[in-house]
């Protein structure tokens, strides 16, 4: 029972904090509303006490105002509370800090019967547009799917042989893509089948998994890795973990992507020549390129055929290419008549390098043969396979879902590809993702839903059963210059780089890297340089965030005509100014205060560098507070500066203020987690340990309710010490419309004036009485015009503003955030005048000097006396 007592003690919250009455202050100072230091001619008068409300207790609130102006020496103000004090009603607000079952219950238990349906509503985003289907619709998605079968079915043949595979392979794999993937589609411009780059790696998967074991085929561990990928991607897809892929940013995709489309333009170039046995396409890319020129001497008749239909033809593109969409069939068309003529009577030895045959129909459609063993040799190639298959893919989708404005699911399109991949094992198709040029001609085709596959789907199947005989005479040098063209446009231009130089310099590199690692390596290499660059980039940024310490900078808004300044208040910048123009004048914040701003979440990363930032900022610009001379030579420690010397017996020792407050903006922090907590605690330790008091941490702008909770179970948001903390400032809101706020000239007001924007020095506006209604604002605000009668005599106007202030104007506010953690704010500047109201600050108005005592040799600290000093 008694450790049950114990625990229960440590994990309460301690007792709320007493208010009591503050301390008077000089009543000439000038009060602050809002920022704005107003002369004392504007200077709002005592104010009468409001009645209590039922809503709460009544609580003793205190202005706050300016009592040294900046100087050329002190360019600080320093607050303290006036004589204007307010009897507040307001409620107590206690805000219920959240729990580990309130988050189970939120994200697990709430309303799980309807969300668990809608998840298998998801799973078939088919069932919420094909019952709106109409003959519109079919119309356009027929013509879309036509298309993009007559380019798919060249296109798949090709990419085929980049992978190693027979050409009849591509075709599988092409008409699975487009025939599954629409049932589960959230695009509908995506065309999913073989594309370069995933060709490109399933050849060197296939090369490596071969040198384990040369009995297995080349189909078998196609299929095994479209098996074993698309599963993979199809758990990301139904965990809902399609967020990992935003990980890698958009250079480094573009780094692999433009490296892998070198690869495969230089391991095409020896069979567009007629010499592909005499040159390997597995090596590097500079090594095919080099053994590529070496063997120019062999080039064949191919060349003709490869060089004419690769050449670009700028003037007659429209017409030879029927505006570049249908050009991969026009040049396998074409290629394919005039290789006819020269093959027909030499079938047996063709004087050029052909397709020959290829099967007629699925073939090759059944369980495919996969062991244990071949799953097992293959595991050290997925990582490659699946970055390249979601990378692409959702890059893909994404893209066309900002240009034709409709939204894509990741996950989604992550479970389509995954389960096209799947059923595509039984086809012996090899992994197949989206297509950017097929998804290109699709959408600009016209097509309006993903039914269009179908269509595309039924060109493959009439290619399978009606064209193979043609098939055979297809030259090989034009499947070359089908890839070539197709890939080329994978190469990111020059001036896509010199952008992300200007944009961002390291991610410039990133790209760079990429490409050289993919050109003299590997393409695996490439992919995992791009991927570990930036993940140690994204690292960095997290470890190393750009913290900054502010001060206070008075703005107004000016109009553009005329020299009319409006609304004048005090925001916070970075005391470095950056971002802002150096010409500015900003003020440090109140001696002995320091105000920080993380712009990153608060993480075991940077936690180290956090503490050490502020630790250096504020022993750099306060003092310690039990100085090195006052310490006797044996209680110094090791590494303390030494003593200085002193001069003709008295100096003045330090003119830095003790530190006693540090302000901790975390506007943009979004998570705090145990280390960074921890690290907190260490800083106060430290800074009060070099302070020689306590040192108050105070928060603000605090976003999540879990992070109150983390930093009150560290014991932060109260003062350590309560018998110091006898008064506060508390922030309070109207609780009322927007009418309820009267208007910061009003005189003889005994309301409570929170400001939201001030008018200083501007010109009086025309009097609205509506409007002096709705706000309770007298026509003493405005111009003489042409309604100005409306209140004929200035008794009369006096007469009927107390009118509207007693019908109107309601006396009731209420906190902005928990009373019960006082050193939580709703922003800096209440931080500010909670600090000052409290007095805080006063140790930092006089200097220390210190004496030396010529008996001992110690210094001893004495109070400046200014009546000693002026004689």
């Amino acid at each position: 029972m008694k450790l049950l007592t114990r625990l229960r003690q440590y994990f309460t919250e301690p007792v709320d904090i007493p208010q009591s009455d503050a301390p008077d202050s000089n009543t000439n100072s000038q009060p602050l509303h809002g920022g704005i230091a107003y002369p004392p001619e504007t200077a709002r008068p005592n104010e009468e006490p409001s009645p209590s409300s039922k809503k709460g207790p009544t609580v003793h609130v205190v202005r706050h105002t300016v009592l040294n102006q900046p100087n050329n020496n002190n360019n600080t103000y320093s607050y303290s509370s006036n004589d204007m004090d307010v009897d507040l009603s307001y409620g107590e607000y206690d805000e219920r800090l959240p729990n580990v079952l309130d988050w189970f219950r939120q994200h697990i238990t709430h309303d799980l019967g309807s969300r668990s349906l809608n998840y298998v509503k998801s799973l078939f985003p088919i069932i919420q547009w094909l019952p709106n289907y109409n003959f519109h619709w079919l119309i356009f998605d027929l013509i879309a799917g036509i298309t993009v079968g007559c380019i798919v079915v060249p296109q798949g043949m090709s990419y085929a042989k980049v992978a190693g595979l027979p050409a009849e392979y591509g075709l599988y794999s092409s008409f699975v893509g487009v025939a599954i993937y629409c049932f589960f589609a959230t695009s509908k411009d995506v065309s999913i089948g073989p594309v370069a780059v995933m060709s490109l790696v399933t050849s060197e998967v296939i090369k490596n998994v071969s040198a384990k074991d040369p009995t297995y085929t080349a189909p078998e561990i196609g299929s095994c890795l479209a098996l074993l990928a698309g599963a993979i991607t199809c758990g990301i897809g139904l965990l809902r973990l399609g967020f990992i892929i935003e990980f890698i940013p958009i250079p480094a995709v573009a780094g692999f992507t433009t490296g892998s489309a070198l690869n495969i333009i230089s391991g095409q170039v020896s069979s567009l020549m007629g010499y592909k046995k005499l040159v390997s396409s597995h090596g590097a890319t500079y090594r095919i390129i080099i053994d590529t020129l070496k063997n120019l001497p062999h080039t064949k008749v191919d060349a003709a055929f490869g060089l004419f239909f690769t050449r670009r033809y700028p003037k007659f593109q429209r017409i030879f290419f029927l505006i570049n969409v249908l050009r991969s069939a026009v040049i396998i068309i074409i290629g394919t008549a005039i290789s006819y003529g020269v093959c027909k009577g030499r079938r047996e030895h063709p004087p050029i390098s052909i397709l020959l045959t290829v099967p007629k129909g699925f073939q090759h459609v059944g369980v495919p043969n996969i062991t244990k063993k071949l799953c097992s040799d293959m595991a050290s190639e997925l990582p490659v396979s699946v970055i390249v298959l979601l990378l692409e893919h959702i890059s893909i989708a994404k893209s066309f879902g900002r240009i034709n404005d409709y939204k894509v699911i990741p996950d989604q399109e992550l479970i389509a590809m995954g389960v096209t991949n799947l059923i595509g094992v039984f086809f012996n198709a090899y992994p197949a993702t989206g297509s950017f040029s097929r998804s290109a001609i699709k959408a600009k085709s016209g097509v309006r839903t993903p039914l269009a596959g179908i269509f595309t789907a039924a060109v493959v199947i009439l290619a399978l059963y009606c064209l193979t005989g043609a098939f055979y005479y297809i030259p090989n040098a034009v499947l070359s210059a089908v890839i070539i063209h197709s890939v080329f446009d994978l190469i990111l231009p020059w001036r896509q780089l010199v952008l992300f130089w200007r944009m961002q310099p390291l991610e410039a590199l990133i790209f760079l890297a990429a490409v050289f690692v993919s050109v003299f390596s590997s393409i695996e290499n490439g992919i995992y340089t791009a991927v570990c660059l930036s993940a140690a980039l994204l690292l960095f940024r997290i470890a190393k965030p750009s913290g900054s310490f502010l001060g206070i900078l008075k703005i107004a808004n000016k109009k553009p005509n005329g020299d009319d300044i409006d609304v004048i208040r005090d925001i916070y910048v970075p005391l470095d100014q950056q971002g802002v123009n150096p010409n500015l004048f900003i003020r440090d914040p109140p001696q002995g205060v320091l105000i920080f701003r993380l712009q990153e979440s608060f993480t075991y990363p940077n936690a180290q560098h956090v503490n050490s930032m502020l630790t250096s900022k504020a022993k750099e610009v306060t003092r310690r507070g039990k100085t090195v001379q006052t310490k006797r030579k044996q209680d110094r420690a090791w590494n303390d500066p030494p003593p200085k010397k002193q001069k003709d017996g008295v100096k003045l020792e330090d003119n830095r203020p003790l530190l006693r407050a540090i302000i901790l903006d975390f506007s943009a922090v979004n998570h705090i987690d145990t280390t960074g907590v921890q690290s907190l605690v260490d800083t106060r330790k430290e800074l009060e340990l070099y302070a020689d008091d306590e040192v108050e941490f105070h928060f603000t702008d605090i976003n999540s309710g879990w992070i109150k909770r983390t930093l009150i179970a560290a014991g932060f948001g109260k003062p350590r010490d309560a018998t110091k903390y006898t008064s506060r400032s508390i922030e309070v809101g109207s609780a009322a419309p927007l009418r309820d706020i009267e208007n910061p000239m009003v005189t003889n007001s005994s309301q409570l004036y929170m400001p939201s924007t001030v008018r200083m020095n501007g010109p009086r506006r025309q009097f609205d009485e509506e409007e002096a209604i709705e706000n309770g604002t007298p026509n003493s605000e405005f111009d003489d015009g042409e309604d100005s009668d409306t209140l004929s005599s200035p008794d009369d106007k006096k007469d009927s503003v107390k009118q509207l202030r007693s019908d109107f104007l309601h006396k009731e506010y209420c906190p902005v955030i928990s009373t019960k953690y006082p050193f939580f704010h709703v922003d800096v500047t209440s931080a500010i005048v909670d600090i000052s109201h409290r007095n805080v600050l006063d140790v930092n108005l006089k200097p220390h000097i210190t004496e030396t005592d010529p008996e001992n040799g110690e210094s001893v600290i004495k109070k400046e006396n200014k009546a000693n000093t002026s004689t």
